[in-house]
């Protein structure tokens, strides 16, 4: 089969559950007012997107864009799933060259990477992966936007560099958006702050510290999930007096 964004289309179509749909579009907050709203679902599964993909692996840059300016939901995820295939086979090859070119046509499409979920996919590892050998301005110019998938691109990215033990950006960048106004965002600040916890406890245990009194509960709730209950409450009711991590 011929490797085109149109081929693809047709080939998801043919996947598409409309009782799916119907759900995905309530999970996804797609009514008037709501973070998702406007967005349209074919009801397809993940897994299903993941399959489907699979002879489409090596589409073009102009498709993959036309992919991403689809009004369907799935038509957007696949995109970005074929661009984190290519852009791990571009950095397995050391290519930083078309590295650096995927990641610019990310950046450029960012306004539509515009669900949680498709933020989540693959702002890690794009964007995140490039920039951890690069310089990593952008993302706080991506922490200063507007728009919510865009700050939401920027904390999400840093995944990237929690697994590699780099802290200082998540941090940096999770105290600025403790201003946040959006639950989304904060429960996303308090996800990667639980990751840093998962890596380096002492760290986020310091953090929390001198924080956790003016941060937002949801992303305290989120960052303390996987303490000890005894420390979660002292925590949540302003009474720390955790014990030093053993190295």
């Amino acid at each position: 089969m011929k490797s085109t964004f149109k081929n693809l289309a047709a080939e998801i179509k043919k996947l598409g559950n409309p009782e799916k749909a119907k759900n995905s579009q309530r999970f996804f907050k797609t009514g008037p007012g709501q973070y998702g709203e406007g967005d349209i679902f074919l009801g397809l599964t993940v897994p299903e997107q993941r399959q489907v993909i699979k002879p489409f692996l090596d589409l073009s840059l102009a498709d993959l864009s036309e992919a991403l300016h689809s009004k369907y939901h799935e038509f957007r995820l696949t995109a970005l799933l074929i661009l984190n295939y290519q852009y791990a086979k571009a950095a397995k090859a050391m290519n930083d060259k078309l590295c650096q070119v995927l990641c610019e046509f990310y950046l450029k499409h960012s306004t539509r990477i515009n669900n949680w979920d498709l933020v989540d996919a693959s702002a890690r590892n794009v964007l995140g992966e490039y920039l951890y050998s690069h310089p990593r301005k952008i993302l706080y110019k991506l922490t200063a936007s507007k728009n919510l998938w865009e700050r939401r691109i920027a904390i999400i990215a840093t995944y990237a560099f929690i697994k590699k033990n780099d802290f200082a950006d998540t941090l940096k960048i999770s105290e600025i958006l403790f201003q946040d106004k959006e639950d989304l965002m904060h429960k996303a600040v308090g996800w990667m702050l639980r990751e840093v916890g998962k890596m380096d406890r002492q760290t986020l245990d310091q953090f929390l510290r001198k924080h956790y009194q003016n941060m937002p509960r949801t992303a305290l709730r989120y960052a303390i999930e996987h303490y000890p209950e005894i420390d979660r409450q002292k925590f949540l009711k302003g009474k720390v007096t955790l014990k030093k991590q053993k190295p």
